[in-house]
């Protein structure tokens, strides 16, 4: 997966990802101070500024950036949010979004008129059985509800990775920083509609230096470094070297969360994870495990 990579680029890569799993934990800790849609518009308001007044605005209609926002941001992370306030355990959640790249295939195909192949139906056939194992345990930690808004993020996410495609050549970091204007206005709505005024005040008085370090972490660590890393990497290897690191995203947050937050990791939660990451790495992997070796 990654023997083509140099040490201190794999060692970037892993970083990243790290950054990515690990990073759930920081939002469920967060949410203990935060309401969730005030913290998911903090996130995006520190990603923008001061980034934006450094990054030239990427050469892409207004019309793309406002949708990548609002999909990135209200849609993926502000659903995300809401669902990991109570309704589902970190380490399940950064499992289960991970369904995004099944949403992403779907909706190509769906737009192009291609078929799935059948290793890509046996993929999201194994995926699928690992959140209909999860569907069959909810309990106090994860409930149906959480399960459903984390898979309307993985979709928003989806929906939010077809509009980045048409970006193809931008500065991806700076396409990210000017997409997040257009996901502060509507998160901010939406946070004094559903929490108020007096939650969003009470929450920003009341937030310690370990909540507004975890909302920088949000939107410096996650965002502007992995992002900057990210498409670092991509710029100086093939995709297919880099992008399958991402796969060990849960498995960084699932270890986390047990050893941080005491998550426990019963046997149907193995089976869950190893069905899922099953289908994504088939997805990945198999037209390389396919590719016909040449001749000497």
């Amino acid at each position: 997966m990654h023997a083509t990579l140099p040490l201190p680029h794999l060692l970037l890569a892993l970083a990243v990802v790290a950054v990515w799993g690990t990073n759930f934990v920081v939002i469920r800790l967060a949410l203990d101070e935060l309401p969730p849609l005030l913290f998911a518009t903090l996130r995006f308001t520190f990603a923008v500024l001061p980034a934006v007044f450094f990054l030239r605005r990427p050469d892409v209609p207004w019309r793309h950036l406002a949708a990548y926002g609002v999909l990135i941001g209200a849609g993926q992370f502000g659903l995300l949010y809401i669902a990991m306030n109570g309704h589902i355990s970190p380490g399940l959640a950064s499992l289960v979004v991970q369904v995004q790249v099944f949403f992403t295939i779907g909706i190509a195909m769906w737009g192009t008129g291609e078929r799935l192949r059948p290793f890509q139906w046996t993929a999201l056939a194994l995926a699928l059985a690992g959140i209909g194992v999860i569907a069959m345990h909810t309990d106090a930690s994860t409930t149906l509800t959480g399960l459903l808004l984390v898979l309307l993020a993985a979709l928003s996410w989806a929906c939010g990775n077809i509009v980045a495609r048409s970006a193809q050549g931008a500065n991806m970091l700076a396409y990210v920083v000017w997409g997040s204007v257009f996901s502060v206005p509507p998160l901010l709505a939406l946070s004094l509609a559903f929490e108020g005024p007096q939650a969003i005040a009470d929450g920003l008085r009341g937030a310690s230096a370990g909540a507004w370090a975890a909302v920088l972490w949000q939107s410096a660590g996650n965002t502007l470094f992995g992002y900057a890393a990210w498409a670092w990497l991509l710029a100086r290897h093939p995709a297919a070297t880099v992008s399958p690191m991402a796969l060990l995203v849960p498995v960084f947050g699932m270890a986390a969360s047990a050893a941080w937050l005491g998550e426990g990791l019963p046997a149907w939660k193995l089976a869950a994870a190893a069905l899922v990451l099953a289908g994504l790495s088939l997805n990945v992997f198999w037209t390389r495990w396919r590719r016909p070796v040449p001749a000497a």
